[in-house]
């Protein structure tokens, strides 16, 4: 079995320990039914819903504020959701990635845990990337796509688990037993990162926008991304002409594309220099029945085929 075929026959095997994961809908329970449910837990995006999922097991209800396959960055809330989301005993959400999520905790006083209050989020690194008078979503001066190192997200579970656990007290020990065991699940990951990509021809990355910050930090790359953190901002041609520019310097091979939002400027631009395209997702939204560890490791398998690594 190669490398590529191992790391996704692991992926395979791991999901079976997972409490099952199915994208919700916007305003409809993504787990257990809610009439058995202890806890209503509202989450704003997929990496969030994931580890309530893990954390909370058929003890929690989850709401979806972000629908299946949507890009989570300009996300607009139903009124059905921000009513749901009113009636929740607690909402996981990231404070400044999604101003409608922040309008609706603030109107609705929801009791909520803010991800950049647990997780010390990453100074964006600044690039002249978008058109002149191009109007960019503020995400403030930090990059909040801090679930791309595994490490983050194990420490921001132990939090939800915490969080649970005062919540719900006559249930703490499955929370605080749940949260170990995803924590372990996602050490295990970094593992796997950190020993893959540990020896490459390669270590500049070209995606789609910069959402991998944190993952290149964490694991010795270096990332390029065509836009800034906003993957609907369309790149200066002066960007452009800079990425052909290290494309060809750096001998990059691949310019890595997203699931959930259009590749029609990364293959235009792959197509001018003479590399491929492949999908590395930055894990915003997944496909129904998928998860999180599943799609971290096809990208790790993308990173080592782009790179050429050992």
């Amino acid at each position: 079995m190669n490398k590529t075929s191992a790391l996704i026959a692991a992926a395979a095997a791991s999901s079976l320990a997972l409490t099952a994961c199915s994208a919700g809908t916007s305003g409809t329970s993504a787990s257990s039914d809610a009439s058995s449910a202890s806890l209503t837990v509202a989450t704003a995006f997929y990496p969030l819903e994931f580890v309530a999922e893990q954390v909370g097991g058929d003890l929690v209800s989850l709401v979806s504020m972000t629908p299946a396959g949507v890009e989570p960055h300009d996300v607009e809330l139903s009124p059905a959701t921000v009513r749901q989301l009113g009636t929740a005993d607690l909402a996981l959400y990231l404070s400044e990635f999604q101003p409608a999520v922040d309008d609706a905790i603030s109107t609705t006083g929801v009791e909520a845990l803010d991800a950049a209050a647990v997780v010390e989020l990453h100074e964006a690194e600044e690039h002249d990337h978008e058109e002149e008078g191009e109007d960019e979503h503020d995400h403030g001066s930090e990059d909040p796509h801090f679930w791309l190192d595994p490490t983050l997200l194990a420490a921001y579970g132990d939090s939800v688990g915490e969080a649970f656990a005062a919540a719900d007290p006559d249930n703490a020990e499955t929370y605080t037993a749940n949260a170990a065991a995803l924590h372990a699940a996602l050490d295990e990951l970094d593992g796997q990162f950190s020993s893959g990509l540990a020896q490459c021809e390669r270590d500049t990355i070209v995606t789609s926008h910069e959402a991998f910050g944190y993952l290149a930090e964490a694991y010795g790359l270096h990332q390029e991304g065509i836009a800034g953190l906003d993957p609907e901002n369309e790149p200066s041609p002066a960007r452009i002409l800079e990425l052909k520019d290290i494309i060809v310097e750096t001998g990059a091979t691949t310019i890595f594309t997203e699931d959930a939002v259009s590749a029609s400027v990364a293959e235009a631009l792959a197509s001018d220099v003479g590399v491929e395209t492949t999908v590395l997702s930055p894990v915003e939204t997944v496909a129904d029945g998928d998860h999180y560890i599943a799609v971290m490791t096809r990208n790790l398998a993308a990173l080592e085929d782009a790179l050429s690594c050992e």
